[in-house]
């Protein structure tokens, strides 16, 4: 892609609204969301094969760094990529400017945090730490320095290409991670995996945008850009820190055996809800940043959002909570049963959670940043409580706090979040009650349905496993399928996926997803 003109102006276009740019959102959806299920598949056969390879001490020392890393490499990238997707013009000279700026600051934080090594050691009481904190800081540098490349292909909502990059990137980092567990290198796979995904994913991107950025500029809204990406740098790292304090304090109090088995369990939890989103995220902002001026489509695309989310989202989070043992079972082997038990308290927290992140999307999108990161004290305040005071319990209760803090604050969050443009709490909850309730009903007829099955629950092994977590899937997804039909009143939640999945591959043509309002269907993106 040539991102800029002979004049130094942004080149692609991209549909200002209407049909157009809604298709076009929807496929740039459908390529990110297959790429995330993709990427999802892939990281679960390393978990596989890694999770035989490698001991739960080997994960949760480096658990224990990318705690500090993943921050570094992604607070400042976000605050870039958001500030250029919701701005109106980029020149070539602002988009220069932002990739000094960016290149500086991640080359700072490559070489502070490679410095820090020896005090992350003395606070965990784990000497290997100071080599492995040195390796894993060059994941910072690799994974900055294509920054404003990137941004400016999901601008041009290339997303198409980002996904089928991100897809080779993810395996190359799989394959090194799993060539150096067999060869013995222990927790080092997991950095060499790292560092391999990393440069895979700037080559590619590199590749994606051949653009040559000149040099730095002033007076070409780089101080406007800064400020909104601060915002998102400064929202993304309190979300950070509430969202992995529970990593540093199952570390600091339960030790790095513990956090392997924690870390496990949390994957599967994050990873499940974490790929939908991420996957759709940048699509949606895209987006919904065009037609922010329309307030009536704005408020259609939020709640078609929402209710596809809560579909997929409740479903998902009921299936979990029921096999989440048995597959804990299957993809890590028998010596990761705690790792099943843990998840059990988290799996009831996949649909809220995925339901929870869209309030995200309308601060970007309305550009009010500084509400969103003002939401985050309040997120941070909040989690952070309910990690403290379920500490004494354990991974499982800290585990259960997870749940409780996306309950409690999904609904004060969209409420927050939609104050500016007028969208009440109502809408929301008219949207995705009927999921929940459907989810709900199902899981307890499924549970009390198969329990009394003895022969079922008696069947030894991985087979065993495996039969019972094909058996209550799809007694669950009957049921909640059902249900859903039955709360709706009709088919119509079911046909709107359906036209959606449609669209994905290209086959609609004015497909709608309807938002779930209590006054009747809305025609919606």
């Amino acid at each position: 892609m040539k991102p800029f003109d002979a004049n130094g102006a942004f080149a692609p276009t991209v549909p200002g609204g209407g049909h157009a740019l809604r298709r076009m959102a929807v496929r740039g959806a459908g390529a990110t969301v297959l790429s995330g299920g993709i990427g999802l598949a892939i990281q679960i056969v390393a978990t596989v094969v890694l999770g035989r390879l490698l001991t739960p001490r080997d994960f949760g020392l480096a658990t224990m760094i990318t705690t500090f890393s993943l921050l570094l490499m992604n607070g400042p990238a976000n605050g870039f990529i958001d500030a250029l997707l919701q701005r109106k013009e980029v020149t070539h000279a602002l988009a220069s400017t932002l990739f000094w700026i960016n290149l500086g600051i991640s080359v700072g934080l490559t070489v502070g945090f490679a410095a820090a090594g020896p005090l992350l050691a003395k606070f965990y009481g784990e000497s290997p730490l100071t080599q492995l904190t040195a390796g894993l800081s060059a994941t910072i540098l690799l994974t900055g320095a294509p920054t404003i490349h990137a941004a400016l292909l999901r601008r041009a909502m290339r997303f198409a290409a980002l996904a089928k990059n991100d897809i080779i990137a993810r395996a190359v980092g799989v394959l090194t991670s799993i060539a150096f567990g067999f060869a013995g290198w222990g927790y080092w796979s997991l950095v060499m995996g790292a560092c391999a995904l990393a440069v895979s994913t700037a080559v590619g991107v590199w590749i994606l945008c051949p653009w040559i950025p000149g040099p730095p500029r002033r007076r070409v809204g780089a101080a406007m850009t800064l400020k909104f990406g601060s915002h998102i740098s400064g929202r993304f790292s309190l979300n950070y820190f509430a969202r992995n304090s529970d990593n540093l304090l199952v570390g600091w109090r339960f030790g790095a055996h513990a956090l392997g088995f924690y870390k496990k369990a949390y994957d599967l939890f994050a990873l499940s809800a974490g790929q939908l989103v991420a996957a759709t995220s940048n699509v949606a902002v895209s987006a919904l940043s065009r037609v922010r001026d329309d307030r009536p489509q704005y408020i259609r695309y939020v709640l078609g959002a929402i209710g596809v989310m809560s579909f997929l989202g409740m479903g998902l989070a009921g299936d979990l909570t029921l096999v989440g043992k048995d597959l804990i079972r299957l993809l890590l082997g028998p010596g990761w049963g705690t790792a099943g038990v843990i998840f059990t308290y988290f799996a009831p927290g996949i649909g809220v959670m995925i339901v929870y992140y869209i309030h995200g999307w309308i601060h970007v999108s309305i550009g009010r940043a500084d509400r969103w990161f003002l939401w985050s004290i309040v997120e941070w305040i909040v989690t952070f409580g309910f990690f403290l005071v379920f500490l004494p319990y354990g991974p499982q209760g800290i585990a259960i706090a997870w749940c409780m803090s996306y309950w409690i604050l999904t609904i004060p969050a969209m409420w927050y979040a939609g104050k500016p443009i007028e969208l009440g709490v109502g809408p929301v909850v008219g949207t995705v009650w009927r999921y929940v309730v459907a989810s709900l009903s199902a899981g307890v007829v499924t549970f009390f349905g198969l329990r009394g099955i003895r022969s079922l629950q008696s069947l030894p092994g991985a087979g065993g496993a495996a039969l019972r977590v094909a058996c209550i899937t799809a007694v669950f997804g009957a049921l909640y399928l059902a249900a859903v039909v039955l709360l709706h009143g009709g088919t119509e939640p079911l046909r709107r996926i359906l036209k959606l999945v449609g669209e994905l591959h290209g086959r609609g043509q004015e497909a709608v997803v309807e938002a779930d309002h209590p006054t009747g269907g809305v025609e919606i993106a």
